[in-house]
């Protein structure tokens, strides 16, 4: 199967949260590397890991970036419920990524006199806000352009559930 179903044959859907969390892993896991590499390389550094991160790993991990592996969640055609391919992927991660380079430059050019940082974010949210109106599928444009669904994965580590429990562990500790 290629995601979690429930009792009416329907994808479960993933909390906003959980989504938002796992694009962060994935945006640290290539900004961070791409940003220490220099001023003149960060960018077609940043380029690369973003498509292997999040289209070929996808294709060979059944559907999980690295971030949506530690969430436990996974991205799928609801159509024919399989995992979506190169092409669909790509065009995906076009639209994630060009926004996503675009975050990455406005904080590499951080400074008080440029302003870049507060409008760069801008296509990103405009792309993302589509999932928060979305009350059926939850699917963000580049979702609805590549006819993809996030839905829940019982293959992950649980990095949600791991973080409550050392919460839930401290707090109890600390009574």
């Amino acid at each position: 199967m290629s995601g979690e179903l429930n009792t009416t044959g329907r994808y479960l859907r993933v909390p906003m949260e959980r989504r938002v969390a796992a694009f962060a892993i994935d945006f640290g896991a290539a900004a961070l590397p791409s940003l220490l590499l220099g001023s003149s390389l960060y960018i077609p550094v940043f380029i690369i890991l973003w498509a292997v991160l999040r289209v070929f790993l996808v294709v060979q991990n059944r559907g999980q970036s690295l971030g949506r592996w530690a969430m436990d969640m996974k991205l799928v055609n609801p159509r024919f419920r399989v995992i979506p391919g190169l092409v669909d992927l790509g065009k995906r991660e076009a639209l994630t990524g060009f926004g996503s380079l675009l975050v990455l430059i406005g904080l590499a050019s951080l400074s008080p006199t440029n302003g870049f940082l507060l409008v760069a974010p801008i296509p990103l949210l405009v792309d993302c806000s589509f999932a928060f109106t979305d009350t059926n599928n939850r699917q963000a444009f580049h979702d609805r352009l590549a006819r993809t669904i996030i839905v829940q994965s019982g293959r992950g580590y649980s990095l949600d559930i791991k973080i409550k429990q050392i919460f839930a562990e401290a707090k109890r500790r600390v009574k």
